[in-house]
């Protein structure tokens, strides 16, 4: 192999070489073929996914000498002369480095000259969007009436710092980011080429590293080839661009599942041991943690994964879709918080912990425990000394009254409450809702039902007449099904639009909810040090702030 870097070598000498951009290609193909040529062309997109490139293929193909073609012979000394970089009718600019109007003058200067020896004097502005507000109003004019022999090529990262002058007079192409699937496939291609051993897994890293850029990826290549010895080994790629190794990723989502924090901080504290890089196990995780919706929501995998399908199947079925949403957000809000961090470390760390300890406001109904949260300290004394309950309820004077109300207003569901789904067949619709496996509209239209009755292979619903609209054939059958699945027989679904007389799952959590609330305000009324403040700096209490802290 040469010394030559990898991104320069393969660098696509014909549009059939440009990997990815067939939107792009297929207009300036058949504008080539069809001689319907623009003055000003300008290419926009994420850096090294092929800007300067087309560019460049597309000022050779206006000047090869057999000819104006989507296809330049590549032999002519045009072609070569583009190729090689001393074209003198392709004037290559970096708009970075010549901002300044006087610049941009000396630029246009010649501008109605004849080329000198091509067809087309073609003018290449990379980095368009740093020139200057003078440097522009400079250029529009040539841009607006421009030579016949002039054409102008335009390569931006930023198209929205271009004024829209400039813009209306452009024909402009987007070029898009490319898929980890095409980077890998043309790095394939390369290795193959190049006659050097390779392994499909580090293709795959550096390709996800690339992060759409064909340029970044090829630059990681020779890095890979250079600390593998000429092999690309993904052990080697993986220590080279500071990678976590998945299984790491895997432990702290299966301790989040089981909600055990000594294992959440054991698989932290090895990742520490191995120097991973905290900011890109972060990223993994957000990225596992959207895998995981969306095999949750759609029952299949949006883009290609490096992660176990059988494993993220399981975890997804451990893990609620809402605890998953949670943990994203919370992943997400981290990120930006991270750098602030004394250490990487302590930051991830306080991370995933707030992820195990929060858990999201209960809407509907007392949901059973769902997979992945921990008891509270509280929660394991009572079960482990169930006695404790009857011993404070022996307490004497206004103190234990009260204690007794609180207790009886957060106790879910209440006697009062379980009592009030009259169905013919003794059935709690309150509890029914909570086990079936709904989610989004359909959730909310059975919190929004009461149960008229129930007899073998057949149930009756009444809806409020609000969701009659949404409640559509498909939702229907999904409901039907659900239903189904959970009383373990066939169950035909017969919905009746009304006002219930009784109270629905929606309606009652929403009552719980304000006495639990209303509760909480007057036990804080009652707190001496609250009547203190007041009396001594006549302060307001604001009920709506009011909340109770779990943890």
């Amino acid at each position: 192999m040469s010394n030559q870097a990898l991104a320069r070598k393969w660098r696509p000498r014909q549009f059939a070489d440009v990997v990815g951009q067939e939107h792009i290609l297929k207009a300036l193909v058949h504008a080539l073929d069809q001689n319907r040529l623009h003055h000003a062309y300008l290419f926009t997109g994420t850096r090294g996914v092929g800007k300067t490139t087309i560019a460049r293929i597309f000022a050779k193909a206006l000047n090869c000498e057999q000819g104006v073609s989507a296809e330049p012979c590549g032999k002519c000394s045009a072609c070569l002369s583009v190729d090689e970089g001393r074209f003198v009718d392709l004037l290559e600019v970096d708009a970075a480095s010549r901002t300044k109007v006087d610049d941009t003058r000396e630029l246009l200067d010649n501008v109605q000259y004849a080329p000198a020896s091509g067809r087309y004097k073609i003018y290449l502005i990379d980095e368009v969007h740093m020139l200057s507000g003078h440097s522009f109003n400079a250029l529009l004019k040539t841009l607006e009436e421009p030579p016949a022999h002039v054409v102008f090529l335009f390569a931006t990262t930023d198209p929205k710092k271009l004024p829209v002058t400039v813009l209306s007079r452009c024909l402009q192409f987007n070029l898009r980011a490319l898929s980890e699937a095409e980077i890998a496939g043309q790095l394939s291609k390369v290795l193959e080429a190049e006659s050097m051993e390779f392994d499909q897994g580090a293709l795959a890293l550096i390709a996800d590293s690339a992060r759409g850029s064909m340029r970044d990826a090829l630059s990681l290549l020779d890095q890979a080839l250079a600390y593998g010895s000429g092999r690309v080994v993904e052990d080697d790629v993986r220590q080279m661009l500071g990678m976590v190794d998945d299984a790491y990723i895997q432990h702290v989502l299966d301790a989040l599942a089981s909600g055990d924090s000594a294992a959440l901080m054991d698989a932290v504290a090895k990742m520490a041991e191995m120097s991973v890089d905290f900011e890109a196990a972060l990223d993994d995780l957000i990225f596992l943690l959207y895998q995981l919706a969306m095999v949750q929501e759609l029952g299949r995998y949006p883009v290609e994964s490096r992660f176990d399908k059988e494993w993220v199947a399981g975890v997804a079925k451990k893990i609620s879709p809402e605890d998953v949403q949670l943990y994203y957000q919370i992943a997400i809000n981290g990120k930006k918080d991270l750098p602030y961090s004394p250490y990487l470390r302590t930051g991830f760390e306080m991370i995933v912990l707030r992820m195990l300890v929060f858990r999201p406001a209960q809407t509907g109904g007392s949901p059973a425990p769902t997979p992945g949260r921990r008891k509270s300290a509280h929660q394991s004394r009572a079960a482990a000394d169930p006695g404790s309950a009857a011993e404070g309820g022996s307490q004497s004077g206004a103190g234990s009254e009260q204690a007794a109300a609180t207790a009886a207003v957060s106790e879910q569901p209440t006697q009062a409450a379980a009592s009030m789904a009259s169905t013919n067949a003794g059935e709690n619709w309150h509890d029914v809702v909570t086990k079936l496996p709904l989610n989004g509209l359909l959730r909310e239209i059975a919190l929004n039902a009461v149960l008229q009755h129930r007899q073998a292979g057949e149930i009756s619903l009444l809806v409020e007449p609000v969701h009659e609209r949404v409640l559509n054939a498909d939702r229907r059958q999904k409901l039907e099904a659900a239903l189904t699945e959970h009383y373990g027989e066939a169950i035909k679904l017969d919905v009746v639009f009304g006002s219930p007389s009784e109270e629905t799952p929606r309606a009652r959590a929403d009552r719980i909810k304000s006495e639990q609330h209303q509760a909480l305000v007057d036990e804080v009324r009652a707190n001496p040090v609250v009547k203190d403040v007041q009396q001594r700096f006549g302060a307001q209490l604001d009920e709506n702030s009011i909340q109770r802290n779990e943890q």
